[in-house]
């Protein structure tokens, strides 16, 4: 009788053990469902809409980490529904219309870089058989004379995701037509030589230089470096020159007949003008303007 009641006390404790360990897991899984109920944030649909209007490039260019926090940004009003410069302009109405508001055409910026000289032109230069990085090769003293100029190992080339620059005799060209402005290549160089402008114009003046030394020094140095004359300022208020070095104000510039003058009063040939295909000298612009000009006024018929 004993040995029966020991054997149904041993079976009641070996079947109810887990019959309460089960109750009280779906009593913690109910709690857990109302708690997710009651302190559920809801999250505005127009996040998940807007996200989904974007490219998914991921670049950073707008300044968050990814398309996700952009768009979480964009709803939240703190960040531009022009913001994703991946995207473009058709994008930023895409994201407008999301978020019920009037679409503004934006300026356009692009990355220009604060150095003319190709690699035949650098004064100095010594072997280097490092590392081939621009951020390795900037921390070797006497690379090349200049120690402000572009060093040529292409870490602005290896940045961007969109095959929008490529090496040319030791400076790097951008094609517009495929850049994003997404500004990689800016955080990519070292020197800190690229610079996103605002291209008001198809074409935009850029002073190719970004040594601050005293003119003999650069001339030491560089075949087209900026010498800080002020020749420039001179003929034009959009002309500034600080520390022996130009530079140009922006919302004063207009165009690049307007600043001929200023230009060819430049004795160093630093100054350049980014184009959409291509950077060209300057002083090549207005020959070929000069050219144009007179072949169109030679084609013209003469009136009898």
């Amino acid at each position: 009788m004993l040995m029966n009641v020991s054997n149904i006390l041993g079976l009641s404790v070996l079947v109810g053990g887990p019959v309460i360990l089960v109750g009280l897991g779906l009593l913690l899984a109910v709690g857990l469902s109302i708690a997710m109920i009651k302190l559920r944030v809801e999250q505005d649909p127009r996040i998940e809409q807007v996200e989904a209007a974007l490219p998914g490039a991921n670049c950073g260019g707008c300044g968050y980490a990814g398309c996700a926090a952009f768009a979480k940004a964009v709803v939240e009003g703190k960040a531009p529904v022009t913001g994703c410069t991946a995207g473009g302009e058709g994008i930023g109405q895409a994201i407008a219309k999301i978020m019920g508001i009037k679409f503004e055409v934006q300026v356009k910026t692009r990355p220009v870089i604060h150095c003319a000289a190709f690699e035949h032109q650098r004064k100095g230069k010594k072997p280097y058989h490092g590392v081939q990085q621009c951020s390795e090769a900037n921390l070797v003293a006497g690379v090349q004379g200049c120690t402000y100029g572009c060093l040529g190992f292409g870490d602005c080339v290896a940045s961007c995701k969109f095959g929008a620059l490529h090496m040319d005799r030791g400076l790097p060209e951008f094609d517009y037509s495929k850049c994003t402005s997404c500004g990689a290549c800016v955080k990519a160089c070292p020197r800190g030589l690229i610079e996103m402008i605002p291209f008001t114009q198809e074409a935009m003046l850029v002073v190719g230089c970004s040594n601050r030394d005293p003119a003999r020094v650069v001339r030491e140095v560089c075949e087209v470096g900026c010498l800080g004359c002020g020749a420039c300022a001179k003929k034009s208020d959009v002309f500034n020159v600080d520390q022996n070095l130009a530079s140009i104000d922006y919302n004063k510039f207009d165009t690049l007949e307007s600043l001929r003058s200023a230009c060819e009063k430049c004795p160093a040939g630093a100054l350049v003008v980014f184009g959409r295909e291509k950077r060209i000298p300057v002083k090549d612009v207005y020959a070929k303007t000069q050219s144009d000009t007179q072949a169109e006024a030679q084609s013209e018929p003469v009136n009898s």
